[in-house]
C-alpha cells in the first residue's frame, strides 16, 4: 500500500452514516474509494454538484461533467446539479460535515496554508479557505513531510496562511494528530512506525495521547 493510500484509508473511518462530504483536489479523493460498508454519504464538489459518484472511465467519460479538479466523473442517483455561488452558500450555510483537503503545512494552532508559494507556478486556494471555515469537521490528509524532508507540521506556518484555527485533524502516513485548544495531541501512529520518528518529522510539540493507538 502507497503512503496516500494509506491515509486515505485511514481519513475514512471518520465517514459517517449521512455525511456531506467536501473531498480536496488530489489525495483526499482517493478517500472515497475506501468507504466503509455500511456508510452512506453524499459527496459534494464546489463546482456545484451535490451527488458524486466514482471517477468516470475513459469509455463513460464527459467532459461537460467534471469535479472541482477537473476530473471526470459520475454522479448517482438523486444527484442534483447547481451554480456556483448556490454551491457556496451550501458551504458558507454549514451544511457540509466534513471537509477533507490537502496542505503545504499545518501548525499546533490549527492554522492552515494549503494554497500558493510565492514566485511558484502552482495552483490557487479554490474553495479551501471557504470549505474549511464552513465545515463542521476539518481533516487535513497529507505526507507527514515535504519532498525534501522538511517538516510539514509545524510550530507555527510560514507559507500564506489560507486559515487559521480551522483544523481539527491530521491524517499522515506516519500519525493521526488531533488539533486541540492546548496544542497537538498525538492520537495514533502507523504500524510499523516508532513513536521517536513521529516526533522527529515534526516540527511543531507533541502531546502523545495516554491510550496511543496504531492504524
Amino acid at each position: 500500500m502507497t503512503p496516500k493510500e494509506k491515509i486515505a484509508r485511514r481519513v475514512a473511518c471518520d465517514l459517517h452514516d449521512g455525511d456531506v462530504v467536501n473531498l480536496g483536489i488530489g489525495l483526499p479523493t482517493m478517500v472515497a474509494d475506501y468507504v466503509p460498508d455500511g456508510v452512506d454519504i453524499t459527496l459534494q464538489s464546489e463546482n456545484g454538484i451535490l451527488g458524486l459518484g466514482p471517477l468516470a472511465s475513459k469509455d463513460i467519460a464527459n467532459k461537460h461533467l467534471v469535479n472541482s479538479g477537473g476530473q471526470c466523473v459520475t454522479v448517482l442517483p438523486g444527484a442534483s446539479y447547481f451554480d456556483s455561488a448556490f454551491s457556496f452558500v451550501i458551504i458558507r450555510g454549514g451544511h457540509v460535515d466534513m471537509t477533507v483537503l490537502g496542505a503545504l503545512q499545518v501548525d499546533s494552532h490549527g492554522n492552515l496554508a494549503s494554497h500558493i508559494v510565492p514566485g511558484k507556478m502552482v495552483s490557487g486556494m479554490g474553495g479551501a479557505m471557504d470549505l474549511v471555515a464552513g465545515s463542521k469537521k476539518v481533516i487535513v490528509a497529507m505526507t507527514h513531510t515535504a519532498k525534501d524532508g522538511s517538516p510539514k507540521i509545524l510550530d507555527n506556518i510560514v507559507f500564506p496562511t489560507t486559515a487559521i484555527h480551522a483544523v481539527d485533524k491530521i491524517v499522515t502516513e506516519l500519525a493521526v494528530i488531533e488539533v486541540t485548544d492546548n496544542g497537538l495531541v498525538l492520537k495514533e501512529i502507523a504500524e510499523g512506525v516508532s513513536l521517536d520518528e513521529v516526533i522527529s518529522k515534526t516540527e511543531a510539540p507533541l502531546k502523545v495521547a495516554k491510550d496511543l493507538k496504531t492504524f
